[in-house]
């Protein structure tokens, strides 16, 4: 008797414990951890969130960038370090795909999403000496002349070669891809005339638009995007589209799953507030992002609808080291 005594107060003593650290949390600063390196999307998208944040918080986030295994360092850096909400993951969205190209065994499964903070919108643009004034129509001469057109490409990976692959399983056009080493380059190349067409992020395009130094065939996109609204939407000739999206990369902020639903939730508060101030919306306008401010249940749909379209689009182009269906993601 005297002993179950003695463990329901050591039982009660640690309860009490633990709530009166969850209701001081954060008590010290905490560590921001950054996917990918100093001056790259993700880098900026989290130094433009975390002053905001800071101050709703009481305390600061110490940034250090952790780039290598296209993400999968940070995340295991993240994972490795106590379930206690002091450790953040400011990341994009490769790990997604690492289990299908066994890059890692985790993926945002083992991560709780504080806050999806925005996504990016693919576009696909021409050389102005191309012909075609629509996307139907250059998938209309690619579907006379297969294999002539070039499209710019940047590699399994990239956007230019996931929306290539969308817009293969949906038009069954066939164009031959002409690889880069990332999506500048692949926009240099079409500017002096050496492919015809690429889709690519509205970041790395946005201004050659604006100038008139290339053609705006189509927005990766089935709603208009801010400050873009007269670039057709691609469900408008295709509507098969809309099933894969929205998609696009994104960026964010996770703890570990396990981490205390207290400590979450004065996350997901601090960094909804934050994500919604007029000065991080303005920076993500001008950034090219469309903002999406989402966290838990509704962030982990986008996630998982997200890892489905991209794990098939690779599986269906022959870039997966592991099927889809095998690791149990299905098919959009």
């Amino acid at each position: 008797m005297k002993r179950g005594l003695l463990l329901l107060v050591a039982l009660l003593c640690g309860l009490f414990l633990v709530s009166a650290q969850a209701a001081d949390y954060p008590d010290k600063d905490l560590q921001g951890v950054i996917m990918w390196g100093a001056g790259g999307a993700t880098d900026n998208v989290t130094r433009a969130i975390t002053p905001l944040v800071e101050p709703i918080l009481g305390k600061q986030i110490v940034l250090i960038n952790k780039p290598g295994g296209t993400g999968a360092i940070s995340t295991q850096y993240v994972y490795s370090n106590p379930s206690d909400g002091y450790t953040l993951l400011f990341g994009a969205e490769n790990p997604q795909v690492h289990r299908i190209l066994e890059l890692s065994d985790m993926d945002y499964k083992d991560f709780y999403p504080i806050n999806i903070l925005g996504r990016g919108v693919g576009v696909i643009v021409a050389n102005n000496d191309t012909p075609w004034n629509s996307f139907k129509e250059l998938v209309e001469d690619a579907q006379k002349r297969p294999g002539e057109i070039k499209m710019g490409s940047t590699g399994p990976g990239g956007l230019p070669y996931t929306v290539g692959a969308m817009t293969k399983s949906i038009t069954n056009m066939d164009v031959t891809y002409v690889p880069f080493q990332g999506e500048g380059p692949g926009v240099t190349a079409l500017l002096g005339g050496h492919v015809d067409f690429i889709p690519a992020g509205i970041t790395a395009v946005r201004e050659h638009i604006r100038a008139g130094r290339v053609k705006a065939l189509a927005m990766v996109s089935a709603e208009p995007v801010p400050g873009l609204e007269d670039i057709p939407l691609i469900t408008a000739d295709f509507p098969e589209f809309e099933k894969y999206l929205p998609w696009g990369p994104f960026y964010g902020v996770w703890v570990k799953r396990d981490v205390p639903d207290d400590a979450k939730q004065v996350l997901v508060n601090a960094f909804k507030q934050g994500a919604a101030d007029p000065k991080f919306q303005d920076f993500l306008k001008d950034f090219g992002t469309v903002s999406m401010n989402i966290s838990g249940d509704e962030a982990d749909a986008f996630l998982k609808k997200w890892q489905s379209v991209t794990c098939w689009m690779y599986e269906y182009a022959g870039a997966t080291k592991v099927s889809p269906e095998k690791l149990g993601i299905p098919k959009p």
